[in-house]
């Protein structure tokens, strides 16, 4: 449920608006407190596109450390929200014409004897795209990008996840999600971005359903792949996608994520980094357990079909 429904005036978004943010002071507050009471130290929070959607932004730490904090996040946005007889939920896409729910994965490696990050380059000039990233960075960046359509299996975990994977949909404006496998500096229609206001890698497709483990282990494992490698990600993209259309997109070599948990699962069963990253016998049983999702989901007669067919004839 919103926390603020009755805003007919400002639609199709409220986003970043100050007085929609102060109306959810009640929820922020607390959740605020917490994450700083167990040291996370929020540093900024902001009302998001989509009505009672919030994003709240604190310190990084290690991976692993950060799959348990988003595991506490989620179950305390829950508690939070029923205190005020609300509900959280993590649904990616639970409206066709709102924003759906990212759970951007911001990856960065550290020399483990400096502590210097590793994905800024040393010197700008090492940087053919002249943004200060490593070489590095580039190769871990084109070994996510090579098994993007592997991790989509695991990061878009549901069939509900690729409905948020569209550049419009049936959205009045556009969506920015990320829907084509390729990398940008400043471009969130993609699924891999390379800031410009920090050096990481922004993993861009990863929803809010995601189990944070399983994720973190593909999307490292093909990071690391691509240094071992030493993969080319090629030359960035820097213009909007989705002023383009498919066929334009493909003849310059870039090409859609999966469109469905079906078109991800099958890359996701055929990709050999995934069985040696998370074991054959878990590859074989993510593999099963998601086909047969997606298989009843195509099973079930929607009402969008009753009411579109049920008296065309």
């Amino acid at each position: 449920t919103p926390f603020v429904d009755n805003d007919l005036l400002n639609a199709p978004t409220r986003g970043y608006d100050i007085e929609t943010t102060m109306l959810a002071d009640s929820f922020r507050e607390p959740m605020v407190d917490y994450m700083n009471r167990l040291g996370w130290n929020v540093y900024s929070f902001d009302h998001e596109g989509g009505d009672g959607q919030y994003e709240f932004d604190f310190n990084y730490c290690d991976m692993l450390q950060m799959a348990d904090r988003m595991v506490l996040f989620r179950l305390m946005a829950k508690h939070v929200a029923r205190e005020l007889g609300c509900m959280a939920t993590f649904m990616p896409k639970p409206y066709s014409d709102a924003f759906g729910s990212g759970a951007h994965f911001n990856i960065s490696m550290c020399d483990a004897t400096t502590g210097d990050n590793v994905f800024e380059a040393k010197n700008s000039k090492d940087d053919p795209n002249d943004h200060g990233y490593s070489r590095l960075a580039y190769q871990f960046t084109a070994g996510v990008l090579k098994h993007a359509s592997a991790i989509t299996a695991i990061v878009c975990p549901t069939v509900n996840s690729y409905k948020r994977l569209n550049p419009r949909g049936l959205m009045r404006e556009m969506s920015w999600a990320p829907v084509y496998q390729a990398y940008g500096h400043n471009n969130r229609t993609l699924v891999c971005r390379l800031p410009m206001n920090r050096s990481c890698l922004e993993l861009r497709h990863a929803d809010s359903a995601v189990n944070f483990y399983l994720g973190a282990a593909i999307t490292l494992a093909a990071g690391l792949k691509g240094i071992e490698d030493d993969l080319d990600p090629g030359k960035p993209v820097e213009f909007n996608t989705y002023d383009k259309s498919e066929k334009e997109l493909t003849g310059q070599g870039i090409m859609r994520l999966p469109r469905t948990l079906g078109e991800a699962i099958e890359a996701f069963a055929a990709d050999d980094l995934a069985k040696e990253t998370l074991g054959a016998e878990f590859h074989k049983s993510y593999t099963d357990y998601k086909r047969a999702e997606w298989e009843e989901y195509c099973l079930v007669v929607s009402d969008w079909e009753r009411e579109r067919y049920l008296h065309a004839w």
